[in-house]
């Protein structure tokens, strides 16, 4: 007899007051994918929108970093209360980690991923961002698996090696019949159409192109310093 893990009905009654889920993920590391995931629950929030972010890269957790977030120990009563910054529900393995690594793997990150979407209360929002771990491992199967509500908005760039890793994400999305909120240009420079015609030939929605800005990084932990950047401006509205 196949053992139903009871957890998987609480993570569905914790997320009953979740309108929308927005999984921005990216076929590999180092293509800005966690600033974009931080600056477009910032961008939501700001304009009013009831917006959680949840990073979910156990290994890298960093959308604290970028928002500036306190790494205190969350509230819990009847579960964990995600934290509040800058209008945004949030909340990271960091908060408990600390600098420590979080090495996990198998069973053992598919176990974490299902405790803290079962513990963390949501409160009622109109989107949930989930900042994906890079690639297409476990942890993005699972969630699959768990948020059948989830829609995935793709990250990539102009990069060679990138472009094949986004095909291949492309081509692994359609398969499984995952809802893809478009693919979204990061990092761009020069006068390559290359993640737009990539986009097109998959028919999903070209989100657009966030050119390369330098002024990102001084930016990093500030959230006025980070409404000025080019990564900001450019976020899709999601409407």
């Amino acid at each position: 007899m196949t053992r139903i893990d009871p957890r998987t009905a609480v993570v569905s009654d914790r997320l009953a007051g979740v309108q929308r889920i927005i999984g921005v993920t990216g076929s590999k590391g180092g293509i800005g994918k966690s600033v974009v995931a931080s600056l477009l629950a910032l961008s939501l929030a700001d304009r009013g929108v009831r917006v959680g972010l949840f990073d979910l890269d156990f290994t890298s957790p960093s959308d604290h970093v970028v928002l500036g977030a306190d790494r205190r120990f969350p509230d819990e009563e009847f579960g964990i209360d995600p934290h509040r910054v800058e209008g945004i529900d949030m909340m990271s393995v960091a908060f408990f980690a600390g600098d420590a690594p979080v090495p996990l793997r198998g069973d053992a990150a598919t176990n974490a991923l299902l405790e803290l979407l079962a513990i963390t209360r949501w409160s009622d929002l109109d989107v949930l961002v989930l900042d994906m771990p890079p690639g297409l491992g476990d942890t993005n199967l699972d969630v699959i698996r768990l948020l059948p509500r989830l829609e995935f908005l793709l990250v990539g760039n102009g990069s060679r090696v990138v472009i094949e890793s986004v095909r291949r994400a492309l081509t692994l999305f359609a398969e499984l019949e995952v809802p893809m909120v478009g693919l979204l240009e990061n990092m761009h420079r020069g006068t390559s159409t290359a993640i737009a015609d990539l986009a097109a030939a998959h028919r999903v929605c070209f989100l657009g192109s966030i050119p390369y800005d330098e002024t990102l990084e001084e930016a990093l932990g500030d959230a006025a310093s980070l409404r000025q950047t080019a990564v900001y401006a450019g976020v899709p509205t999601l409407d």
